[in-house]
């Protein structure tokens, strides 16, 4: 089954930060809280990624396959497009991939090639810029770009807020919000979010790999762990054990079909903090022939219709991830969306499915469907 119709795609994630703002970190942190997932990592230089402390299954030229159901792959922008195609064959079974864009390229440069590549078996999986708390104001300094890459960011991830006062972190919180209204935002410490804000929601861990609650062990491992990356040595010990920054997530789940205007209101109205929305959605009468599949990251939005599978049950199931998102009133929002019986029993117009087919890759402006919403 052709991936670029199910919308059965790897996310690319692309991660920046500048040096010392704890990207690394957080990269280590994914890679020990996979729960059962399979990443690919692609960097320039493997630097403090803790490929030492996982068990090296084999290596072949510049990829390094990790017994843990991780892949390190050491790149430059070039070549970027083949490794891309190598790791979302089938037989690699990768989750998720994460581009590491320090030494690559600029990230709105890494983004520009994932949303225009041709490879169908990958889709943007969002900009995460990780910001250090602590240093914000001479980061902007040294770094004038950084306004630049907040503002084109998917998810902000404010980290070492456990170096900032309260007030401190709400004056920050404040500037990044007007520097970058689209981005959902999250604190952190030690680049601790919780890796489901990355993951495919329907995505599921290979049968030998469970998900699994953190246990007691792995509880005094975080407390004793020796910090590493762009983080290291800083306060090592200190404050060692901070609850994960996590994710809430509503399942929205209807059997009327959606009216396409009203859900593409929603859709391009976003609100603060949703960060993903993934699953398919029946347009009933304004296509009947197909149901579409969604998938959206921070300002991204793409659809893709594909016929309804014989025997499927027709109505729309969707998952909605974010930090800090009002539940019941996202819920309440994508109720609206739905058709009334009114509405269900008069005629269709035809014009309604232009916004959804503007999303489209091979439909009516297809450029627009492109870029981010």
């Amino acid at each position: 089954m052709n991936p670029s119709t199910t919308g059965d795609q790897i996310p690319v994630v692309v991660l920046a930060g500048f040096l010392g703002s704890g990207k690394t970190t957080l990269l280590n942190h994914l890679l020990r809280r996979r729960a059962g997932n399979r990443i690919a990592v692609v960097v320039n230089d493997f630097g403090a990624v803790e490929i030492d402390a996982m068990t090296v299954a084999g290596q072949v030229g510049s990829t390094i396959s990790l017994g843990n159901g991780c892949l390190c792959c050491a790149v430059d922008a070039s070549e970027l497009d083949g490794y891309l195609e190598r790791l979302s064959r089938p037989a690699a079974r990768i989750d998720l991939i994460v581009i590491e864009a320090s030494g690559l390229a600029e990230p709105q440069e890494l983004v520009r090639m994932i949303l225009t590549g041709d490879n169908p078996r990958t889709v943007y999986g969002g900009l995460v810029q990780v910001v250090d708390a602590a240093e914000f104001d001479a980061t902007r300094d040294r770094h004038p770009e950084t306004d630049r890459h907040l503002a084109i960011a998917d998810l902000v991830v404010l980290n070492k807020t456990d170096r900032v006062t309260p007030a401190e972190h709400e004056r920050v919180l404040g500037v990044i919000g007007t520097l970058g209204p689209g981005a959902a935002v999250v604190s952190a410490s030690y680049g601790r979010i919780d890796p489901g804000l990355l993951f495919d929601p329907a995505a599921r861990p290979a049968e030998d790999e469970k998900i699994r609650q953190l246990s007691f062990e792995d509880l005094r491992a975080d407390e004793g762990e020796e910090h590493t990356g762009e983080y290291a040595g800083e306060h090592a010990g200190e404050h060692a054990h901070h609850p994960h920054t996590g994710y809430e997530s509503v399942s929205y789940d209807e059997p009327a079909a959606m009216d396409p205007r009203r859900l593409m209101a929603f859709l391009d109205s976003r609100p603060e903090g949703l960060y993903r929305v993934k699953g398919f959605v029946d347009f009933g009468a304004a296509d009947p022939a197909n149901r579409y599949a969604v998938h959206a990251v921070g300002r991204f939005l793409r659809f893709y219709p594909e016929p309804w599978p014989r025997g499927t049950e027709r109505r729309t199931q969707l998952v909605l991830i974010g930090s800090g998102i009002d539940r019941d009133a996202l819920a309440k929002e994508l109720t609206v969306c739905a058709v009334t019986e009114t509405e269900a029993a008069t005629a269709p117009d035809e014009s309604a499915m232009w916004g959804v087919l503007r999303y489209v890759r091979s439909g009516p402006a297809a450029e627009e469907a492109a870029g981010p919403a």
